[in-house]
């Protein structure tokens, strides 16, 4: 179980408070697909991946990196119980969808790249070792139906 200070949910609540997960959420699922292209085999009816601008331009990516975070923010909400918040999407991806777990490591590391080009002068080192905290925490909450 991963333990946050009083300091670490506040950073992670006030960078939360911008994002905007629509853009954000596409936008790492998107790198996620380019960056590591293995993953894209998860999304063989998300239709014309055949670039990094059809990847980054589909709709369809678009609209799940929106759902990846709009669930995402169940993290933000609850910090304190991350295994019990992600029980369901464990499951899920463990039992019927096969997801290698690692790939929640990488989405994890690429949505902490688009925060920090989203916003550079507030992503402090301090805002980032909270958000890594919590990506890693999620990334673990994620896994635990693998163990």
């Amino acid at each position: 179980m991963v333990h946050f200070t009083p300091e670490e949910k506040a950073l992670v609540n006030s960078l939360w408070s911008k994002v905007n997960v629509e853009e954000a959420g596409g936008e790492a699922l998107g790198r996620l697909l380019v960056v590591y292209p293995w993953t894209q085999r998860f999304f063989d009816s998300f239709g014309n991946m055949s670039s990094p601008s059809a990847i980054m331009g589909n709709p369809r990516v678009k609209a799940h990196g929106k759902k990846v975070l709009t669930s995402f923010g169940e993290a933000v909400k609850n910090m304190d119980n991350l295994k019990t918040a992600f029980a369901k999407l464990s499951e899920l991806h463990c039992d019927k969808l096969h997801v290698d777990p690692e790939n929640f490591k990488l989405l994890g590391n690429v949505l902490l790249i688009v925060l920090s080009s989203h916003f550079r002068k507030e992503f402090t080192p301090e805002v980032q070792a909270a958000w890594q905290k919590l990506v890693s925490g999620v990334a673990t909450a994620l896994a635990h139906k693998y163990h």
